[in-house]
């Protein structure tokens, strides 16, 4: 399993949000690049990158911020945020990002989606944001009436992944929602990525236990920025498929 870091960048600064709202967003630094070699330093193998601004405006708008962090690093770069139409993709992939991440307009446009997916095989992930078991859009400002299971079952088998995040758990730090995970898993053969919720290494290892039935990864923001969890000891932690350190019933609680 990928143990992919997370950056949101808002108006060029490192923040995360509190359940996608913007008005109680937290500035953890003002480099984002700086933050990016940190993480590659601590053996990422792979950078998530949302752009809020660009989520809030329909169309890329940190593009500077991100071309720096493309240069500046050897690993790959998926970015989602704003990318509602081929030009902004295109955009992008001109920057050398290697995935772009498209939400919205899976719902509003799925033709769009299924030629980006034909055109660009598997370089483009399909972010699928819930809240209450619906696809939120437009950076989780607005939730529309699709079941997150329809829309994953729809999805072109081109796409390079779905990246599944719960919107009541985005950084809430009260561990991942298994059983949506599973469920979401169980609709379509795409890897799904996880998102949302993650507070220890304890909820990233009880994804291991998701992966045979096709939850490949996981995205880990705010945990490693407040230090709840180490990225070099995580990686090396799934690495080695440290099962035992998870606690007895744990996914009990999680599902909870």
């Amino acid at each position: 399993m990928e143990v992919i870091p997370a950056i949101d960048l808002l108006g060029g600064h490192c923040v995360r949000l509190y359940q996608g709202d913007y008005a109680q967003s937290q500035v953890f630094n003002e480099n984002p690049v700086e933050v990016a070699l940190q993480w590659q330093n601590q053996g990422a193998t792979r950078l998530h990158l949302v752009d809020l601004d660009g989520a809030k405006a329909g169309h890329p708008v940190n593009v500077d911020v991100i071309k720096k962090i493309v240069r500046a690093l050897d690993i790959p770069v998926q970015v989602g945020g704003g990318l509602r139409d081929r030009p902004s993709v295109e955009t992008l992939f001109n920057l050398g990002v290697d995935r772009a991440i498209v939400g919205t307009v899976a719902v509003e446009k799925p033709e769009l989606v299924k030629e980006l997916c034909e055109t660009f095989p598997k370089q483009v992930a399909i972010g699928i944001d819930a809240r209450n078991g619906k696809v939120a859009t437009k950076g989780w400002l607005e939730t529309s009436e699709v079941e997150a299971t329809e829309l994953a079952k729809a999805i072109s088998d081109q796409a390079a992944a779905i990246i599944y995040t719960d919107i009541h758990r985005d950084g809430t730090l009260v561990g991942p929602n298994q059983e949506a995970l599973r469920e979401i898993a169980s609709v379509t053969d795409i890897p799904i990525i996880a998102s949302g919720g993650i507070s220890s290494l304890s909820d990233i290892l009880s994804l291991l236990s998701l992966e045979p039935v096709g939850v490949k990864s996981v995205i880990v923001g705010k945990a490693i920025y407040t230090g709840k969890v180490d990225l070099a000891e995580a990686i090396k932690a799934v690495g080695d498929g440290r099962l035992q350190d998870i606690p007895p019933n744990f996914g009990d609680t999680a599902l909870a």
